[in-house]
C-alpha cells in the first residue's frame, strides 16, 4: 500500500465516488470535445487538490453534495488553467504524456480551458453555491495576477525572493487555499475556521510549490517535464535567487548572460543547474519548503483529533517528499 493509499483511507469512497462525478461535468454534444476531455480525464493526476478538498470537509464534519461540488469546481479551474499554461508555456509534455496543444494545436486547446472554465462556472451557479463561486474565482483572479507578475519580472530578471514568494502564493497557494477554505465551508465550518483552513492551504501550497522548483534543478526528468524547464523560460525561483544573491559578481553576470540567451543548449542549462548546486540553492529553497509546510501542519494540528486529521497532516507531508 502507497503513502497516498493511507493518507486516502479516511475518503476513499468518496473519491471513488467523486471520479464518476467530476466525469459528468467534462461530457458535451461536440464529438472532439469528449475526445479530448477523456483523453485529459485519462491521464489525470494523483488528485492532491480533491484530496484536500475531501479531507478538509471531514475534519470539521460531514462531506455532502455540497463537498462534492467544490472538489468538481475547483478540478475544473485546476485543468483549464493547466491546459492554458501549456499553450502560453509552449510546453508539449504534461505529466509525461503529450499536451493537449501538442496534440490539438493552440486554438483548439485554449477553448477546451475556456470550455472547463464555462462548465465550472454554471456548476457552481446551478447549485447555488455561491459562497463557492466567491471563493474559487478570488483564486483563480490570483493566479491570473501571478503568472503575468512572473512574466513581467521574468523579462527584467530581477525577482527577489519577496516577489518570487508573491508570485508563487498567487499562482499556486491560492488555489490549495480554495480547496482547503471551500472543503470546510462545505461542511458547515464558521467563518473563523474557514480563514485558519485557507490559511494552512496556503502554506501547504507553497510548500508543494518550492518542491516543484526544486524539481527543475534535478538533470533526470522525473516529473513529466524536462529538467531545466524553468531556466530556458528564464523563470528565476527560490533556489537559483538565491544562489545569484551568493555569487561573487562575475559568476553572476556569467549566469544572467545564460540566461537571457534566446537559445540555450543542454550544456548551458546543466551549467546554470551545477551553478545552483554549488552555491547552496537546493538546500535553501529545501529550508524554506520545510518551515511552509511546518507552518501548515501547526495550523491543522490545532484541530480536534479524528483521522481526516492525521490524513491532512500526512498529506501537507506528502507535498514535500514526493519524488515527482
Amino acid at each position: 500500500m502507497s503513502v497516498l493509499d493511507i493518507i486516502k483511507n479516511p475518503i476513499e469512497e468518496d473519491l471513488k465516488k467523486f471520479e464518476p462525478y467530476f466525469a459528468s461535468f467534462m461530457k458535451s454534444n461536440v464529438s472532439l470535445l469528449d475526445i479530448i476531455t477523456n483523453y485529459i480525464i485519462q491521464r489525470k493526476g494523483k488528485q492532491i487538490r480533491p484530496m484536500f478538498v475531501f479531507l478538509s470537509a471531514k475534519l470539521v464534519g460531514n462531506i455532502g453534495l455540497s463537498t462534492y461540488n467544490a472538489a468538481a469546481f475547483i478540478e475544473l479551474m485546476h485543468t483549464a488553467t493547466l491546459i492554458h499554461d501549456d499553450v502560453v508555456d509552449n510546453a508539449y509534455e504534461r505529466r509525461g504524456f503529450f499536451s493537449v496543444n501538442a496534440l490539438w494545436k493552440n486554438k483548439i486547446a485554449v477553448l477546451v480551458g475556456d470550455y472547463l472554465l464555462s462548465k465550472g462556472l454554471l456548476l457552481a451557479v446551478n447549485n447555488k453555491e455561491f459562497e463557492l463561486l466567491n471563493i474559487v474565482s478570488e483564486a483563480v483572479r490570483q493566479m491570473s495576477e501571478g503568472e503575468l507578475l512572473q512574466i513581467e519580472k521574468a523579462r527584467k530578471l530581477d525577482i527577489s525572493e519577496e516577489i518570487y514568494l508573491k508570485i508563487i502564493n498567487k499562482k499556486t497557494a491560492t488555489l490549495f487555499a480554495a480547496c482547503t477554505a471551500s472543503g470546510v465551508k462545505s461542511a458547515g465550518g464558521d467563518e473563523q475556521t474557514i480563514e485558519k483552513a485557507k490559511q494552512f492551504g496556503e502554506y501547504a501550497g507553497i510548500a508543494f510549490q518550492i518542491k516543484d522548483d526544486i524539481f527543475d534543478y534535478q538533470k533526470k526528468n522525473i516529473i513529466g517535464k524536462p529538467a531545466g524547464n524553468d531556466i530556458r523560460e528564464r523563470k528565476l525561483t527560490l533556489p537559483l535567487i538565491y544562489s545569484l544573491s551568493k555569487a561573487k559578481e562575475s559568476q553572476k553576470q556569467t549566469i544572467i548572460k545564460i540566461l537571457k540567451a534566446k537559445k540555450k543548449e543542454t550544456k548551458m542549462v546543466n551549467e546554470v543547474i551545477d551553478f545552483v548546486h554549488q552555491n547552496g540553492g537546493i538546500d535553501y529553497a529545501t529550508k524554506i519548503m520545510n518551515d511552509y509546510k511546518e507552518k501548515s501542519i501547526a495550523i491543522v494540528s490545532e484541530f480536534p483529533d479524528n483521522q481526516a486529521k492525521t490524513s491532512l497532516i500526512e498529506l501537507i507531508n506528502y507535498t514535500i517528499s514526493r519524488n515527482k
